[in-house]
C-alpha cells in the first residue's frame, strides 16, 4: 500500500509539471521522457550495481553511519552536508566520573581513584563500553576528599575555577598535579557506569585512542559507545569489544536499557529510559528527556562532575528536519577510495562554471570522499539484487533475465514486494533478497546511461551521447548529483559523465533570507508571477543574474525585482523596435539590414551591434549568461540613448533618404 501511494504521488503532479515547464519556455521532451521509477531505468540500475561488484567495488559492513530516526534510515555522509543540514544547536555537556579498579603508576594515595570524562551526548552514556586516551597528552590529577581524579593537565583549569569543579569544601583552589603518563592508564579497567552490559566481554577498560583524542575540549579522555561513533566502533573493534546496539529504528532504547533505582542518597528516583527516544524532545524538555533523566540519574549516583550547556553545529536531516543519530548499521558500500583518486583525475577535464568550483568545493569533495553507502532500509526505490541462502551465500544478479533464469518466475515489478516473493533454489539451499534498497543518489547518478535502459537498449546512442554537452543545477549539488555523476561515471566507464557544468546559486527570499523551498512553500507561484509580467522578464532575471555565477539570489516574494527587468531590460528592447516600426510604417519603408551607410552614427551603431553580437556569442559558449545579457543591456544601451535621441530629426524628416 505504501509504494502504490508512492507511485501515485510521483505522478499527482505531472499535468502540472508540464504546465510550468511549457510556459516558461524550457525544451524538454515529455513524450520520450524517463521516470526513476520505471522498470527499465531500476534494471539499468541493478546492471550498474552487478559491474561494480564484479570489479571488486561493493561490499557489506556494519558500520557507525548518520541516521534519521525520523525518516528511520540512514544516510550518506555527504547527505549530512546537504544545503543548511548543519545547523546550531544547543545541548548538555557533561563531565562524569569513572572509578578505577587499581590506582595508575603515579597516582598519590587515596580512597578512590576516578578518570573523567567529557560528552555532549548524555544520552550514549549507557552504552558505554571503553574509555580512550591519547599518548601524546599529558595527564595529571586532582586530590579532593581523599580522591583522585584523573584528567588531561591542560584541562585542569577549566575543572578548577568554577563553583561546580574540584574544589575542597572549605573552598580553596586545589592546583593540577602533572605525573600520570597515558601509558599508566591504557589496559586499566574501570567499573561499568550503568549496569546494562557489565559483563560485557573485553569491555571497561582504557585504550589507546592517539588518533582522534585531543586535549582541546573536555577532559583529555573520551568515553566510547562504538554503537554510535565511528571512531568509537574501530577503537573497539581493533580491541576485541564487539557492538550493542540499544537503540531501535525509530530511536527509542530497547528493553536492553531496563529501569534503574538509584542507591539511596539518590532518594526514589528511578531511571527510566525504555522505548524514550534519546534526542527527540517531548514533554517540552529543551534537551531531550533521556538526557535529562541520565543525568539526574548520575547526580543521584555521585558520578557527575560538571553539567554545562553548549551551542554547537549539529547535523539534521535534510528530508525531515530532525536532528541526526550516529548508529552502528549493515550496509552495501561503494569502494570509493579504490577510485577517487581517478575520478580527481577525470574532474579536471570538466569545464565548471564558476571555474573555481573544479579545484574548490567539488574537487575537496572527490578527493576526501569515504566509501558510499548506498543501501537504505526503505520500501520505496530499487531493490537491492543481492539474494543471500541462511549459510550466508550471496548472488548478485544485473538483470531481469539473469533474475528470471534463476528463480524460473517471470518478473513484471522490480518494486517491493514483489521482488521480495522471488525465492532462488540452488545446491539445496534457498536464496532470499536482502531487504534494502538502492540510496536514491545511487539511482540519480546513473541517470545518463539508465535513462535509455543501457545496456539493455540504446547502446550505440548512449555512446555517441556520452559525456553529456552540459548539465546545470544548484551549487549544493557538489556534494549530491554532481558527486554520484562522477563516481559512477568514473567506476563504469572512466569516463566524465559531462563536458560543462553551471553551478548556479540559490535563490532566497529577500525578506527572510531562506532558500526559496518546496518544503517551506515560501515563495509565490510561478504561474502567478508569469501571469503578471511574462515568462521573459522571469528568464531574464534568472539568467542575467549572479545567480548563474553560484552566487545567492535575493527575490522579493511580491515579485518587485521581476517587475524591475521588464522595465530596465525588457521594455528598452520593445521599446526601441516599436519606435523604429511607428516611422518605418508611416513612411512605407521595408526594413532591410546595410552596412554601407557613410554616417558616423549608423557606423557607430553598426559596431556596436557586431561586438555586441561577438560577445554575447563568446559569453554562452563559455556558458556565461550574465555575460551574455549584459552584452544586450549595454548595446540597447547605446541604441536608445545614444543613437535613437541623436538621429531622431533623421527619423522625422519628410523625404525619403539614407
Amino acid at each position: 500500500k505504501f509504494n502504490e501511494h508512492c507511485c501515485t504521488s510521483v505522478m499527482k503532479y505531472t499535468r502540472e509539471w508540464e504546465e510550468y515547464v511549457d510556459r516558461q519556455a524550457r525544451w524538454v521532451d515529455f513524450k520520450n521522457d524517463y521516470k526513476t521509477m520505471d522498470k527499465n531505468f531500476m534494471e539499468s540500475v541493478l546492471w550498474a550495481f552487478k559491474q561494480l561488484y564484479d570489479k571488486g567495488l561493493v561490499y557489506e559492513a556494519y558500520r557507525v553511519m548518520p541516521y534519521s530516526w525520523a525518516a528511520e534510515t540512514p544516510l550518506s555522509n555527504f547527505e549530512t552536508k546537504l544545503d543548511n543540514s548543519y545547523r546550531e544547536r544547543e545541548d548538555k555537556a557533561v563531565t562524569v566520573a569513572f572509578e578505577l579498579n587499581t590506582p595508575p603508576h603515579g597516582a598519590p594515595k587515596a580512597d578512590k581513584y576516578y578518570v573523567l570524562a567529557w560528552t555532549t551526548t548524555p544520552w550514549t552514556l549507557p552504552s558505554n563500553l571503553a574509555l580512550a586516551v591519547n599518548r601524546q597528552v599529558s595527564y595529571g590529577y586532582v586530590l579532593k576528599n581523599n580522591k583522585c581524579y584523573i584528567l588531561a593537565a591542560n584541562a585542569g583549569p577549566k575543572y578548577l575555577n568554577s563553583e561546580l569543579q574540584l574544589n575542597d569544601e572549605r573552598g580553596a583552589k586545589i592546583d593540577i598535579t602533572h605525573g600520570i603518563k597515558s601509558e599508566d592508564l591504557i589496559g586499566l579497567s574501570y567499573h561499568p557506569l550503568f549496569p546494562y552490559f557489565a559483563n560485557h566481554k573485553h569491555a571497561f577498560k582504557i585504550l589507546d585512542g592517539s588518533g582522534f583524542v585531543t586535549d582541546a575540549d573536555g577532559t583529555g579522555i573520551v568515553h566510547m559507545a562504538p554503537d554510535f561513533g565511528e571512531d568509537d566502533q574501530k577503537c573497539c573493534e581493533a580491541n576485541g569489544i564487539e557492538i550493542v546496539v540499544p537503540v531501535d529504528g525509530q530511536g527509542k532504547f530497547t528493553d536492553a536499557i531496563y529501569d534503574l533505582q538509584p542507591p539511596p542518597q539518590g532518594g526514589s528516583n528511578v531511571l527510566s529510559l525504555k522505548g524514550l527516544n534519546v534526542i527527540a524532545e517531548p514533554g517540552g524538555s529543551k534537551f531531550g528527556l533521556a538526557n535529562d533523566r541520565i543525568i539526574d540519574y548520575l547526580k543521584a549516583t555521585g558520578q557527575l562532575i560538571k553539567q554545562e550547556q553548549i551551542k554547537h553545529n549539529y547535523p539534521h536531516c535534510w528530508r525531515t528536519d530532525q536532528p541526526l543519530i550516529y548508529r552502528a548499521m549493515p550496509s552495501w558500500y561503494v569502494e570509493v577510495t579504490k577510485f577517487r583518486d581517478r575520478a580527481v583525475e577525470i574532474n579536471q577535464k570538466i569545464n565548471w562554471i564558476p571555474d573555481h568550483i573544479r579545484d574548490g568545493q567539488m574537487g575537496h569533495m572527490l578527493a576526501t570522499a569515504p566509501d558510499w553507502s548506498i543501501s537504505r532500509n526503505r520500501f520505496w526505490g530499487t531493490p537491492i539484487p543481492v539474494w543471500r541462502s541462511k549459510s550466508g551465500k550471496i548472488k548478485v544478479f544485473g538483470s531481469i533475465a539473469e533474475i528470471e533464469k534463476a528463480s524460473g518466475k517471470k518478473i513484471t515489478d522490480l518494486h517491493r514486494p514483489h521482488i521480495d516473493d522471488i525465492v532462488i533454489t540452488e545446491g539445496g539451499e534457498e536464496f532470499h533478497r536482502v531487504e534494502d534498497v538502492f540510496d536514491c543518489w545511487f539511482e540519480s547518478g546513473s541517470m545518463p546511461f539508465a535513462q535509455v535502459h543501457y545496456p539493455f537498449e540504446n547502446k550505440e546512442w548512449f555512446e555517441a551521447h556520452f559525456p553529456a554537452d552540459f548539465i546545470t543545477e544548484y551549487v549544493g549539488q557538489t556534494r549530491g548529483w554532481f558527486n554520484t555523476l562522477i563516481m559512477l561515471s568514473t567506476a563504469l566507464f572512466d569516463k566524465i559523465p559531462f563536458k560543462h557544468c553551471i553551478c548556479h546559486g540559490v535563490v532566497l527570499d529577500a525578506e527572510t533570507g531562506l532558500k526559496y523551498s518546496k518544503r517551506l512553500k515560501n515563495y509565490k507561484d510561478p504561474l502567478e508571477v508569469i501571469d503578471q509580467v511574462g515568462a521573459d522578464a522571469l528568464r531574464w532575471l534568472m539568467i542575467a543574474s549572479p545567480v548563474m555565477r553560484g552566487m545567492d539570489l535575493s527575490v522579493d516574494p511580491e515579485g518587485k525585482f521581476i517587475r524591475d527587468v521588464v522595465r530596465l531590460a525588457i521594455k528598452p528592447i520593445w521599446n526601441a523596435y516599436n519606435f523604429f516600426c511607428l516611422y518605418a510604417n508611416a513612411d512605407g519603408i521595408k526594413a532591410k539590414f546595410a552596412t554601407d551607410s557613410k554616417d558616423v552614427m549608423d557606423r557607430y551603431i553598426l559596431a556596436n551591434c557586431k561586438q555586441a553580437v561577438e560577445t554575447i556569442q563568446t559569453s554562452l559558449d563559455a556558458y556565461d549568461t550574465p555575460g551574455a545579457c549584459d552584452a544586450v543591456s549595454q548595446f540597447f544601451e547605446a541604441l536608445n540613448n545614444w543613437y535613437i535621441r541623436r538621429n531622431k530629426e533623421r527619423f522625422w524628416k519628410s523625404q525619403h533618404d539614407a
